[in-house]
Protein backbone atom coordinates (compact mmCIF):
# COMPACT_ATOMS: atom_id res chain seq x y z
CA UNK A 1 0.00 0.00 0.00
CA UNK A 2 1.19 3.45 -0.82
CA UNK A 3 2.40 5.96 1.68
CA UNK A 4 -0.25 8.52 2.60
CA UNK A 5 1.99 11.32 1.38
CA UNK A 6 1.74 9.87 -2.11
CA UNK A 7 -2.05 9.84 -2.29
CA UNK A 8 -4.69 12.50 -2.37
CA UNK A 9 -7.34 10.10 -1.06
CA UNK A 10 -6.36 10.87 2.51
CA UNK A 11 -6.82 14.60 1.97
CA UNK A 12 -10.53 14.39 1.18
CA UNK A 13 -12.92 13.06 3.77
CA UNK A 14 -16.52 12.20 3.08
CA UNK A 15 -19.24 13.05 5.56
CA UNK A 16 -18.65 16.77 5.17
CA UNK A 17 -21.16 19.03 3.41
CA UNK A 18 -23.82 16.31 3.54
CA UNK A 19 -21.79 13.87 1.44
CA UNK A 20 -22.33 10.25 2.48
CA UNK A 21 -19.55 8.52 4.35
CA UNK A 22 -18.00 5.76 2.24
CA UNK A 23 -18.04 2.24 3.65
CA UNK A 24 -15.92 -0.39 1.91
CA UNK A 25 -17.45 -3.88 2.03
CA UNK A 26 -15.02 -6.71 1.26
CA UNK A 27 -15.95 -10.34 0.68
CA UNK A 28 -15.49 -12.82 -2.13
CA UNK A 29 -19.12 -13.85 -1.52
CA UNK A 30 -21.64 -11.49 -3.10
CA UNK A 31 -24.33 -12.63 -0.66
CA UNK A 32 -22.21 -11.51 2.29
CA UNK A 33 -21.55 -8.14 0.63
CA UNK A 34 -25.25 -7.73 -0.11
CA UNK A 35 -26.23 -8.66 3.46
CA UNK A 36 -23.87 -6.05 4.89
CA UNK A 37 -25.06 -3.35 2.49
CA UNK A 38 -28.73 -4.11 3.23
CA UNK A 39 -28.00 -4.04 6.97
CA UNK A 40 -26.41 -0.59 6.70
CA UNK A 41 -28.94 0.92 4.34
CA UNK A 42 -28.49 4.59 3.63
CA UNK A 43 -28.08 5.49 7.31
CA UNK A 44 -27.11 2.85 9.90
CA UNK A 45 -28.41 4.96 12.81
CA UNK A 46 -30.42 8.13 13.21
CA UNK A 47 -27.53 10.01 14.80
CA UNK A 48 -24.99 9.04 12.11
CA UNK A 49 -24.70 10.75 8.74
CA UNK A 50 -25.70 9.04 5.52
CA UNK A 51 -23.50 6.27 4.13
CA UNK A 52 -22.76 4.83 0.72
CA UNK A 53 -21.29 1.35 0.35
CA UNK A 54 -18.60 0.38 -2.13
CA UNK A 55 -18.23 -3.35 -2.83
CA UNK A 56 -14.89 -5.11 -3.14
CA UNK A 57 -14.66 -8.76 -4.21
CA UNK A 58 -10.85 -8.89 -4.26
CA UNK A 59 -8.13 -7.75 -1.89
CA UNK A 60 -6.18 -5.89 -4.61
CA UNK A 61 -9.25 -3.78 -5.43
CA UNK A 62 -9.70 -2.89 -1.76
CA UNK A 63 -6.04 -2.01 -1.25
CA UNK A 64 -6.12 0.22 -4.36
CA UNK A 65 -9.14 2.05 -2.92
CA UNK A 66 -7.39 2.45 0.42
CA UNK A 67 -4.32 3.85 -1.36
CA UNK A 68 -6.05 6.09 -3.89
CA UNK A 69 -9.55 6.57 -2.57
CA UNK A 70 -12.80 6.15 -4.45
CA UNK A 71 -13.17 9.05 -6.89
CA UNK A 72 -10.66 10.96 -4.79
CA UNK A 73 -12.45 10.32 -1.49
CA UNK A 74 -11.08 8.04 1.21
CA UNK A 75 -13.04 5.19 2.75
CA UNK A 76 -14.45 6.16 6.14
CA UNK A 77 -14.73 2.55 7.38
CA UNK A 78 -14.34 -0.96 6.03
CA UNK A 79 -16.24 -4.17 6.75
CA UNK A 80 -14.10 -7.25 6.07
CA UNK A 81 -15.17 -10.88 5.77
CA UNK A 82 -12.67 -12.99 7.69
CA UNK A 83 -13.78 -16.04 5.70
CA UNK A 84 -13.02 -14.51 2.27
CA UNK A 85 -10.61 -16.39 0.01
CA UNK A 86 -7.88 -16.24 -1.09
CA UNK A 87 -7.20 -13.20 1.12
CA UNK A 88 -9.07 -13.32 4.41
CA UNK A 89 -10.31 -10.27 6.22
CA UNK A 90 -8.17 -10.87 9.32
CA UNK A 91 -4.92 -10.58 7.43
CA UNK A 92 -6.25 -7.60 5.48
CA UNK A 93 -7.31 -5.88 8.69
CA UNK A 94 -3.83 -6.24 10.13
CA UNK A 95 -2.27 -5.06 6.87
CA UNK A 96 -4.56 -2.01 6.79
CA UNK A 97 -3.68 -1.09 10.38
CA UNK A 98 0.06 -1.59 9.72
CA UNK A 99 0.35 0.07 6.31
CA UNK A 100 -2.36 2.70 5.84
CA UNK A 101 -1.69 6.10 7.34
CA UNK A 102 -4.66 7.17 9.46
CA UNK A 103 -6.38 3.87 8.66
CA UNK A 104 -10.17 3.78 8.60
CA UNK A 105 -11.93 1.80 11.32
CA UNK A 106 -12.37 -1.89 10.54
CA UNK A 107 -15.33 -4.16 11.29
CA UNK A 108 -14.44 -7.84 10.95
CA UNK A 109 -17.01 -10.56 10.26
CA UNK A 110 -15.84 -13.82 11.87
CA UNK A 111 -17.30 -17.32 11.66
CA UNK A 112 -17.77 -17.85 15.42
CA UNK A 113 -17.84 -15.70 18.52
CA UNK A 114 -14.85 -17.74 19.76
CA UNK A 115 -12.77 -16.20 16.93
CA UNK A 116 -12.73 -12.89 18.77
CA UNK A 117 -9.13 -13.42 19.88
CA UNK A 118 -8.09 -13.65 16.22
CA UNK A 119 -9.93 -10.42 15.54
CA UNK A 120 -7.94 -8.81 18.36
CA UNK A 121 -4.72 -9.96 16.65
CA UNK A 122 -5.92 -8.36 13.42
CA UNK A 123 -6.50 -5.04 15.23
CA UNK A 124 -10.12 -4.85 14.07
CA UNK A 125 -12.06 -2.07 15.77
CA UNK A 126 -15.27 -4.09 15.99
CA UNK A 127 -16.28 -7.72 15.46
CA UNK A 128 -19.53 -9.30 14.28
CA UNK A 129 -20.30 -12.90 13.38
CA UNK A 130 -21.65 -14.85 10.43
CA UNK A 131 -24.42 -14.98 9.47
CA UNK A 132 -24.65 -11.21 9.14
CA UNK A 133 -27.10 -9.86 11.71
CA UNK A 134 -28.54 -6.56 10.40
CA UNK A 135 -28.86 -4.96 13.84
CA UNK A 136 -25.38 -5.97 15.01
CA UNK A 137 -23.84 -4.85 11.72
CA UNK A 138 -25.56 -1.46 11.74
CA UNK A 139 -24.71 -0.96 15.43
CA UNK A 140 -21.02 -1.83 14.93
CA UNK A 141 -20.57 0.46 11.93
CA UNK A 142 -22.62 3.27 13.47
CA UNK A 143 -20.52 3.12 16.65
CA UNK A 144 -17.29 3.46 14.71
CA UNK A 145 -18.68 6.28 12.57
CA UNK A 146 -19.88 8.13 15.69
CA UNK A 147 -16.38 7.92 17.13
CA UNK A 148 -14.88 9.11 13.86
CA UNK A 149 -17.33 12.01 13.58
CA UNK A 150 -16.60 13.06 17.15
CA UNK A 151 -12.83 13.05 16.52
CA UNK A 152 -13.17 15.05 13.30
CA UNK A 153 -15.84 17.45 14.53
CA UNK A 154 -18.33 16.46 11.80
CA UNK A 155 -21.97 16.98 12.70
CA UNK A 156 -24.31 14.55 10.87
CA UNK A 157 -26.70 16.14 8.40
Amino acid sequence: MADAAQTSAHDTTSGQSGEPMLIGVYSDDRDVRRSVMLALGSRPAADVGPVACVEFATAPALTRALDRGVNGTRLDAVVLDAEAVPAGGMGLARQIKDEVYNAPPVVLIVARPQDGWLAAWSRADAVITHPVDPRATAAAVAGLLRDQQARSGIVPA
